[in-house]
């Protein structure tokens, strides 16, 4: 038996001022394009022009913070494991790990809570509010894992595991935009055809918050995020995996297996105010009771999460100035949202189920081929063992990275403005059985047919689902020359010449998904290196390493 244990104990903390969302501390006005239309129809980027010539914004917004951001964070962890060789061939690891996590605070106040029933925040620690606000977090996340080895003579090895991990993602980082931590204010026409007002009377001015009794009523027109009251449901990831690795001829190691994860209780940014299709803002589900009516968010673990795949891998282990890793996954990754903590495309009760989907990083094939050669030149290598040849040729490397797997889903957009329900998402009617790939690359080549979709002008939503086309995959090529000088018996260089895409293959971004927009489903920008570390651009970069 090969007993460990230990404690996992870290505090988090964050001090900063943010006002970013929103319309954040300058403020925005949105010129939404629908108060041009008499009440019906679907806009377009030209009647977006006409209202801000108009000068008839149907949504302003500011965000201001009263005090720097201070959330305030413990996270506790206790683990015990045993690895058991129960004989020559069978090795069993068992675990098991207990979390807890309190209810954060923050450095001046303890818990925010957005009360729902009497439109009120309650802010812990002032006044008769409690620290934690009437939020209770569980002391019982227990996390069990298991997994076993079996040995299969002498070449083969048989792998299988299974284990539960509690989610570590908490409201820390959502909890930066409650009020009163941050107070964002917007203002809005009743409807999406009707605006807010005029671009001449600005933004009104947003009063700061008293918050010394603890109990402070929301300002109508201001959006919060908050924790439900009671208890605070974490949420987990079940892990499961069996492969099968095998020593093969030629210094290969093989493995081929299963691997899939489940999440339960995926958290979701939940919009308790999104109205019905139809309803406008006054139809929003606060708007009666308390007269709210902006969006108002719920950090709710609600969702379910899985991915599951074939994993294949081939290793060739350094040998003869030779390393290779080639690995293969097929996969499939579904979710309701795409990162945790995240808001949905669909809130209505009747639609609700229709978020669960492809996840937007699903990429079905995915192959890498990755090598190391040192080429046969130099001392102790096959050629120009000695003399001039040694001296120019010895010494070098070559290494790189073929990368090559499917492009991500992404979904059919359209104006919601017949769809009028505001805090909902619309998607496009899908007027064909099937949508046509086209495979066209720039703006008079679509990527998909156009045709297949269409506008919304009535009150419903679109007949399309969420992630229902997929964007163009990559293939990329990373490759690296380096060289190994000896100056002296101490000191050392290495010359290093670097080049990302070396190719210079273009990575196509996905197209444009908006079905009221200029450009529809045609693909105008390609990925650059700054947001995507194997796209982007040619580039070449060159170092020098002195070792000593």
């Amino acid at each position: 038996h090969d007993i460990r244990f230990g404690a996992d104990i870290a505090r988090i903390q964050t001090n900063e001022w943010h006002p970013e969302q929103g319309g954040g501390p300058l403020g925005t006005f949105t010129f939404n394009g629908s108060v041009t239309l008499p009440g019906t129809g679907s806009p377009n980027q030209f009647n977006n022009y006409a209202a801000f010539l108009l000068g008839l914004p149907q949504q302003v917004s500011k965000t201001i913070q009263p005090d720097w951001s201070s959330p305030r964070q413990w996270m506790e962890g206790y683990y015990f494991r045993d690895r058991w060789q129960v004989n020559r061939n069978l090795t069993v690891t068992l675990g098991l790990r207990w979390e807890y996590y309190p209810i954060m605070t923050y450095a001046h106040y303890g818990m925010v809570r957005y009360d729902t029933n009497t439109g009120n925040v309650l802010v812990g620690g002032l006044g008769s509010v409690p620290d934690n606000a009437g939020v209770t977090t569980s002391d019982k996340l227990f996390a069990p894992r298991f997994g076993l080895a079996y040995r299969l003579g002498a070449k083969s090895v048989i792998r299988a595991g299974y284990g539960i991990s509690i989610d570590p993602q908490g409201p820390l980082a959502q909890m930066l935009f409650s009020y009163p931590v941050d107070v964002l204010q917007t203002f809005q026409g009743n409807t999406s055809y009707i605006p807010y007002g005029s671009l001449a009377n600005g933004i009104p001015a947003i009063p700061y918050p008293n918050i010394s009794s603890g109990t402070i009523p929301l300002p109508l027109a201001t959006t919060t995020t908050s924790l439900p009251a009671g208890p605070y449901k974490r949420g987990y990831v079940e892990s499961y995996n069996f492969t099968v690795q095998r020593e093969l001829p030629g210094s290969f190691v093989g493995s081929v297996g299963y691997t899939g994860t489940h999440t339960v209780r995926e958290y979701v940014s939940f919009n308790l105010n999104a109205a019905a299709p139809g309803a406008g803002n006054s139809g929003r589900p606060l708007a009666a009771r308390l007269g709210t009516t902006v969006d108002e968010t719920f950090l709710e673990p609600i969702g379910s999460a899985s991915y599951n795949a074939l994993q294949a891998q081939l290793d060739r282990q350094l040998a003869k100035g030779l390393l290779v890793k080639v690995s293969y996954a097929y996969s499939k990754a579904i979710d309701i949202t795409d990162q945790e903590l995240s808001t949905l495309l669909f809130y209505d009760p009747a639609n609700v189920g229709r978020n669960r989907a492809l996840a937007g990083f699903d990429r079905p094939q995915n192959f890498r081929v990755a090598w190391l050669a040192e080429l046969p030149f130099g001392a102790g290598k096959r050629w120009a063992q000695s003399g001039p040849g040694a001296k120019v040729l010895g010494g070098w490397q070559v290494n790189g990275i073929f990368s090559a797997y499917s492009g991500t889903p992404f979904s059919v957009t359209a104006s919601s403005a017949s769809l009028n329900a505001p805090g909902e998402s619309q998607t496009a009617d899908q007027v064909q059985a099937n949508v046509t790939k086209l495979g066209g690359i720039g703006a008079s080549s679509p990527y998909y047919d156009p045709a297949a979709f269409a506008a919304v002008t009535q009150v419903r939503y679109g007949t399309s689902g969420r992630d229902i086309l997929r964007g163009p995959g990559l293939v990329n090529v990373d490759a690296s020359l380096f060289r190994n000088f000896r100056i002296t018996e101490r000191w050392g260089a290495q010359v290093r010449g670097e080049c990302y895409n070396l190719s210079n293959t273009p990575h196509f971004s996905n197209p444009s998904a908006n079905v009221s927009s200029g450009g529809f489903l045609t693909i105008t920008s390609a990925l650059s290196r700054a947001n995507n570390v194997e796209g982007g651009e040619r580039q070449f970069r060159v170092a020098l390493r002195i070792s000593f």
